[in-house]
């Protein structure tokens, strides 16, 4: 018998086992299978992977090498992230909130702020919340260009600096009549002109497709004109999810595309505190709403940006999505029954430390049931196995574990300690014996 690791010499046979020319299960005893169970399960798992499979069973075996959800039950604070599961989770949203931030908009079919403040905001006209075309989470606020926009009342910025971000998707539509997709942001603060501060976003229609056209009111005289060109590989034309940030600096006023810095000019630092209306300018004619879909607004009393470059340079990359790193998680594994009635439970764990070095049975602890759930018992132990199974992953054989009687045979991992940068377990596999 070829064994991967320390080979068990208390379970070799000798010639005094077998003077009866008889080789009983008595004689080998149970426990010289584990080692064979073990050296089957590491080379199911090394299969699973080379193939790229799906979780699956065997008869007296579970094997899972997160490729998919499919037979992943419950993940608390754990997500599966290209072929392991880690408590790195990636977050609904490119922003999470922090102490610049006035306001930040989600909609999954509703408005939610998600800062400190949680404004309401209220949807108007024909507003509506879209599962077809969103960049996180399950919905984005969807404008037909007609009587559309969001309103409510934003504190905390005054005449300092501010920035204003989101994403657009204009699905290749335009306004009816419109030469332009006008995205407005009316802003109802005090103006020594008396006219409002606004800024007033014109989305090219059928020509000029790659270049923004920004009027607003925050100098004086009223009316200015900062015309900025994109990139060409971005059309605001196709189905593609811009990013806008438009940021005061002083009185020098940014806008920036998909991190890109497209144009400055010189404003005045008026108050911009009141009412805002997202997605239409004052009037709100024909020609000044939106169409197309908004996700994540995000309002902020700071420069995030720097000022630094020329128009063309890229400042910086919009996140696609943000990830946090939670201290615990827990995976449990989603209903396996088994042919019979099971009271005995091993296996075979992948595992890398990606960062740290994670202490069995306390960071990242196995446990496995037999009755689904009811009863949990920890992996009786934690056995290195070497050689390791390939660059930074691990081999750990599972010690043979009693359980309560039953027949839907689980396993549950349990993280703990973990931290960004310096203690991140992944469990990159799992075979289960029965």
């Amino acid at each position: 018998m070829t064994y991967i690791g320390s080979k068990p010499a208390d379970k070799v046979l000798t010639a005094s086992d077998i003077t009866d020319g008889v080789i009983t299960k008595a004689k080998l005893a149970d426990t010289y299978f584990e080692y064979v169970n073990s050296d089957i399960t590491a080379l199911a798992l090394r299969e699973a992977t080379n193939e790229a499979s799906a979780a699956f069973n065997l008869p007296n075996q579970f094997i899972e090498t997160f490729t998919d959800d499919t037979n992943l039950g419950t993940q608390t604070t754990c997500d599966r992230n290209s072929g392991y599961m880690e408590t790195v989770v990636e977050v609904s949203g490119a922003y999470s909130s922090d102490g610049n931030t006035i306001a930040l908009f989600h909609f999954d079919n509703n408005i939610t702020d998600s800062s400190s403040n949680a404004y309401s905001f209220t949807n108007n006209g024909s507003t509506a919340f879209s599962t077809s075309y969103k960049k996180f989470g399950t919905h984005a606020l969807s404008m037909d260009g007609s009587d559309d926009d969001i309103s409510g009342t934003i504190s905390g910025i005054g005449t300092g600096n501010f920035t204003i971000d989101w994403w657009a998707n204009t699905n290749g539509t335009r306004t009816s009549g419109a030469a332009e997709r006008h995205f407005g942001l009316d802003m109802d603060g005090t103006v020594a002109s008396g006219n409002n501060p606004e800024l007033d976003f014109g989305y090219p229609g059928s020509t000029n497709t790659n270049s923004v056209n920004i009027h607003g009111d925050l100098q004086s005289p009223a009316d200015w004109t900062l015309t900025s060109v994109h990139a060409t590989s971005t059309t605001f034309d196709s189905n593609t999810w811009v990013h806008n940030a438009v940021q005061r600096s002083s009185t020098t006023l940014y806008y920036f595309c998909d991190g890109i810095r497209e144009g400055t000019n010189s404003c005045n630092a008026n108050n911009v505190d009141g009412t805002f209306t997202i997605g239409a300018r004052s009037g709100g004619g024909d020609g000044e709403r939106f169409t197309g879909y908004i996700d994540e607004f995000r309002i902020s009393d700071n420069a995030r940006y720097s000022t630094s470059g020329s128009n063309g340079d890229t400042i910086f990359t919009p996140q696609a999505n943000s990830t946090t790193t939670s201290a615990t998680g827990t995976l449990i594994q989603s209903a396996n029954t088994v042919g019979s009635a099971k009271t005995k439970v091993g296996g075979t764990m992948l595992y890398k430390d990606n960062a740290g070095t994670a202490t069995l049975g306390t960071d990242l602890i196995i446990y496995f049931t037999c009755d689904g759930g009811s009863n949990w018992t920890e992996a009786a132990s934690y056995n290195a196995v070497t050689p390791v199974y390939s660059t930074g992953v691990k081999q750990v054989r599972l010690g043979e574990t009693t359980c309560t009687s039953g027949t839907d045979v689980r396993y549950k991992a349990v993280w703990a300690n973990q931290a960004a940068s310096s203690k991140e377990t992944q469990l990159h596999g799992i075979g289960v014996n029965y």
